[in-house]
């Protein structure tokens, strides 16, 4: 439809362009909100009103007849105040669709996308909260691909920070194991190191006297003394190990794990420090509150500053932020080097390393730079995409894009449900923010075993006689779905309020629904002998082959039928809102009615009953356009798309 909407911009631009004041800005072509009353909608007429003093029905009338002679329309008509409405010649439109069922209208903007996101710090289990940032993340990758973009999904890794040195200090100080006797911990380490978080932060809040301790074990983390900094590295990396496994589960992968030590070694901040000195973006404070630091001004926020260097010499996290986004820039005089972590599906995921003997890669120099993470961060961001304006790098801060969104919090019936002590107070709250610190939230891997012990009852009871291994893969990919498509289908900015009825529920706007309905399709495929893509191809082809018109269709199916070819059709435009606005709620939405419309459709029309050859053939056309559009749509969202359920 994108294609076809940029031929009739062009076209009509050429035939009303001499007569009338209007660019290819002004071109906006909609939607009727019904299709009796046509099949795109311009709406220019009623800005060119006040320049020509005119109606703007006045005007549409006018341009309506010179419209007329305009490619793959079949007719024009005015509309209310001054809408012309275009009716699409139908067979041309559905032919055209269905020999291009297999490319993309998009294309490429940028030379590099990266998209970081994930970025969980590794001292204990991932929580739902940090599925939803992974679930958007990589639904962004999946549409960047898609439009033909070159990414690079990067995961950062913050193995020097505060959260990790608190567990380092739980083992060494309250359960007083070495690192001998930490590597002999039996079962899912980041479990157990959930749960020695949370009590480390009880014994810090009771023994302030061990902050000292607590904050020598940060500094020697940092400085890479023994034993705290082995402690750390190997507490980091079986966490990392683990948050991968995680997210496997639910099919997001990366190219490169970028750690925050690296960045330490390899002084990123002293060359981006240098930098913003250099070009005068960073200043010392010689007196004031902040006297003795070495600061940013926020531009747009009067007399207001960002501490980039504390008075004790001391770095803050923003500051780091700002040298690890000049390098995905490629404006750093600096680089990693890197080594190979695991192996994913094939892939190799690398990881940053500060040795020379290791590999030089590629990584980094984008045009385009996408930070997944959540609203709470959004002050930070501004201040690193204020370090680029200030370096007057104006077109890297356009493009440095704060990919926000909000939480994921717990209903009280969730959390009693989870054996929490609910209080009174906590009764009456609508929610409760995930809290790693205090041990609330659910771990991922919880809700994915639950979310597949659920599925798989389903399963048994459907198909009792399929082998096990068939039986727990569908499972599976159906949990897998309803967890990616209820992270999709909320606005960004609203919180999620977890409840476990809303995630497991296999009808109504779920992932199962819309895997069930590709399910369907393929069980109509079945039924006519043909199983294979090849044998799909072949008998299309055939049927392409024979002089079929929608009009040998019964009258009330036409508009039916019609609709399903034309809601199919708009899947790349939904794809590009998706991509510009960041909200992945519409083709989540889309991909909801478009499963609407063809269990609707096929409701009330058979295929494989229909005894009219040429009927039985358009609803073949049908189903198989509207598949190759499902098996489309459920990819970009992650979604799994088992054969059977």
């Amino acid at each position: 439809m994108i294609e076809l909407k940029n031929i009739l911009k062009e076209r009509i631009l050429q035939i009303l362009g001499p007569k009338y004041p209007i660019s290819m800005h002004d071109l906006d072509i909609s939607y009727p909100p019904d299709i009796q009353m046509g099949d795109l909608a311009l709406s220019f007429p009623f800005k060119l009103a006040k320049t020509l003093k005119q109606s703007p029905r006045t005007i549409a009338q006018q341009m309506a007849p010179l419209l007329c002679s305009l490619e793959h329309i079949h007719k024009v008509e005015i509309a209310g105040g001054g809408y012309i409405n275009l009716f699409l010649s139908r067979d041309r439109f559905f032919l055209n669709q269905l020999e291009k069922s297999e490319e993309t209208s998009l294309s490429a903007d940028e030379t590099k996308v990266i998209v970081e996101h994930t970025s969980i710090n590794p001292n204990k289990a991932a929580h739902i909260g940090h599925l939803r940032n992974s679930c958007l993340g990589d639904t962004l990758v999946r549409c960047q691909q898609y439009k033909g973009e070159q990414v690079e999904v990067q995961n950062y890794i913050d193995d020097t920070g505060v959260q990790v040195a608190d567990v380092v200090f739980g083992f060494l100080e309250i359960e007083k194991k070495n690192l001998k006797e930490i590597q002999k911990i039996k079962g899912r380490f980041d479990h157990y190191c959930w749960d020695l978080y949370t009590q480390t932060t009880r014994f810090l809040r009771d023994n302030p006297e061990a902050q000292d301790r607590k904050a020598d074990i940060l500094k020697n983390i940092e400085l890479g003394k023994k034993p705290e900094s082995d402690v750390a590295l190997y507490v980091s990396r079986q966490i990392l190990k683990a948050h991968l496994r995680t997210m496997k589960r639910l099919g997001v992968s990366y190219d490169l794990l970028a750690c925050e030590s690296d960045i330490i070694i390899l002084k990123f901040w002293e060359s981006a420090f240098n930098l913003l000195k250099d070009k005068n973006a960073a200043y010392f404070v010689d007196s004031g509150k902040h006297k003795g630091c070495w600061v940013i001004k926020l531009e747009g926020k009067a007399e207001q500053e960002k501490i980039l260097v504390r008075s004790n010499h001391t770095v803050t996290y923003v500051g780091k932020d700002i040298a690890y986004q000049l390098w995905k820039f490629g404006l750093l005089d600096a680089d990693f080097f890197y080594e190979p972590f695991i192996q994913q599906n094939s892939q190799t995921v690398w990881i940053t390393s500060s040795h020379k003997t290791h590999h030089k890669k590629d990584f980094g120099k984008a045009s385009r730079v996408y930070n997944v993470i959540d609203a709470r961060q959004a002050y930070p961001q501004q201040v690193v995409t204020q370090g680029l304006k200030s370096l007057k790098f104006k077109e890297q801060a356009e493009k440095s894009v704060h990919f926000s969104y909000e939480m994921v919090a717990l209903s009280p019936k969730s959390l009693q449900e989870l054996g929490y002590n609910v209080s009174e107070e906590e009764q009456d709250k609508d929610f409760l923010e995930v809290s790693g610190r205090k041990g609330l939230g659910i771990k991922a891997d919880d809700l994915m075993d639950r979310l597949e012990q659920k599925a798989l009852n389903e399963v048994e009871q459907r198909n009792s006689d399929w082998p096990a291994p068939k039986k727990a893969q569908t499972a599976t990919d159906i949990a897998c779905g309803a967890l990616r498509y209820f992270m999709l289908k909320f606005a960004r900015n609203s919180i999620i309020v977890f409840d476990f009825e809303d995630v497991l529920s296999f009808e109504g706007e779920t992932g199962p629904y819309l895997q069930y309905t590709l399910v369907r399709i393929n069980s109509i495929f079945n039924k006519l002998g043909i199983k294979k893509h090849a044998e799909k191809e072949s008998l299309r082809s055939d049927i392409l082959s024979q002089s079929l018109s929608l009009n040998s269709l019964p009258a009330n199916e036409q508009d039916d039928y019609w609709d399903l070819v034309l809601h199919g059709s708009q899947l790349d435009e939904e794809v590009l809102h998706s991509t510009r606005t960041l909200e992945f709620l519409h083709l989540a939405k889309y991909t909801f009615n478009l499963c609407q419309k063809f269990n609707a459709y096929y409701h009330k029309y058979s295929v494989i009953q229909e005894k009219d050859e040429k009927i039985r053939n358009l609803r073949i056309l049908i189903i198989g356009y509207i598949y190759n559009i499902l098996q489309k749509a459920l990819d970009l969202m992650g979604i799994p798309q088992p054969k059977q359920m």
